[in-house]
Formats: C-alpha cells, structure tokens, sequence
C-alpha cells in the first residue's frame, strides 16, 4: 500500500490524503505553490474546501471529498488491478484510498510460492469485488469470495459520480432493469460509481445511464429514460 508522503520543508500542518476543512492550514513554507482549491496566505498555504490533500511536486493541492466514493464494509465495487504483490493484489476502486485484494479473498487456496499470482489477476484486470474491511486509517480490503463477485473479460465500464448510483439503480432496482429490459445488457453496478455493461445495444446503454446522472434531479425521468429507450 501507499504510504503517506510528509513535506520535509517548513511547518507541516497536514500530510498527504488529510481530510481538510475551508481555512485549515496545510503548510507554513514559501517553498511549496498553493494549487487547485488552495490559496496562500502569507507564508501559509491553505484550504479553499472540504477535501483530501495532495503534494504533486512542489504544488498541493486539495480534491474535494464532495461526490467522492468512500469505501464502506458490504459495498459491491468494480476495480482495476494495478500491482500484482507477493501477498495478493492492489487494486484501484475509484476511491482516494487503494485497495488491497489478499490472498485470503479469492475462493481458492493459493501457494504463493508455487503460484504466478499474475496469472489469477494481472495489471489491468476488472473485477467485481465486495469491500469486506475499512480500518481506521482507511486500509481497504476488497474480497472476490461472495457469490456475486467474478471478473470481466468483456465489455465497457462506464465511470458516474458516486452519488448517483442509487438514481440509476432505482428503487427496488427499477431504473437499472428498465435500461437491462430495454437493451439486452448485461450490467453490474458499482457503489463506487463504476458500472460495467456488456451486450448488443451497449451505446443505447451508456446513454441511458449518463443521462440519469445528468439529470438525476429532475422530475419525471423514469418516463423520460423510458422515451429514450424506446428509440432504439
């Protein structure tokens, strides 16, 4: 896993992936520049919103925690691989924290030792995983041993804001199996705002599924979902 970078120069008030609020103070150094939603104050680089710090180079910046996804025990997730370690997998899961997929959290008992762990998983797998553990300093565990979890081989992902999700699941699912009903596509939906889909009408889909996060607020868009897919 990441850990966290400290800045070295100055007085440090906070490090890397600290949750800020508008006016804390990140650094007190003239040798760092304030970035997006940052300005300085004096010597003092400061937060403009609620968010997440971030030290690229010598620019910090904070990234709104607004629409962010925030793991949480139980959520059904999409990820991408992006290490293969001795011990398992860290995966990306559209959060400001990685994951980590054990060797624990697949089905099947695997030796390390005798085992290409890439060849289970590599660099840039897709997979549908359940968020089995989030401690407090926010190290994730992700598991591929539920029912419902497996890898996609085929397909699209399709990124929304993850506040969003429940407006195109719908109640009771309602809006996904219009689209599902209306398409033919397959469709697995992330809490974290990614959504995998695969079928013959995947462009009908994907338009579907912007559009309600689009328009999320306004009233009347089942019916109006509903007129767009009955073009197709």
């Amino acid at each position: 896993m990441e850990e966290k970078k400290e800045i070295t120069k100055g007085k440090v008030f906070k490090k890397e992936k600290d949750v800020v609020l508008p006016g804390d103070k990140i650094v007190d150094s003239m040798d760092y520049l304030p970035g997006k939603n940052c300005f300085r104050e004096g010597s003092v680089i400061v937060s403009k919103r609620i968010g997440l710090v971030y030290f690229k180079n010598r620019v910090i910046e904070v990234v709104p925690l607004a629409g962010m996804y925030m793991p949480e025990p139980g959520d059904m997730v999409i990820g991408v691989v992006e290490e293969v370690q001795r011990n398992g997998w860290a995966v990306n899961v559209n959060s400001p924290y990685e994951a980590f997929l054990p060797l624990s959290g697949v089905r099947e008992f695997i030796d390390p030792m005798k085992t290409d762990l890439s060849k289970i998983y590599g660099v840039g797998d897709v997979i549908y995983g359940k968020i089995t553990m989030v401690s407090p300093a926010k190290s994730i565990h992700v598991s591929m041993q539920d029912i419902k979890t497996r890898k996609f081989s085929e397909g699209r992902i399709v990124r929304i804001s993850p506040v969003k999700v429940p407006r195109v699941i719908g109640k009771q699912g309602s809006m996904i199996n219009l689209i599902k009903n209306n398409t033919g596509c397959r469709i697995s939906v992330g809490q974290n705002g990614m959504i995998w889909l695969q079928g013959d009408n995947e462009i009908l889909a994907v338009k579907a599924i912007k559009t309600i996060e689009e328009k999320s607020h306004t009233d009347g868009l089942t019916d109006y979902i509903e007129k767009l897919l009955s073009k197709k």
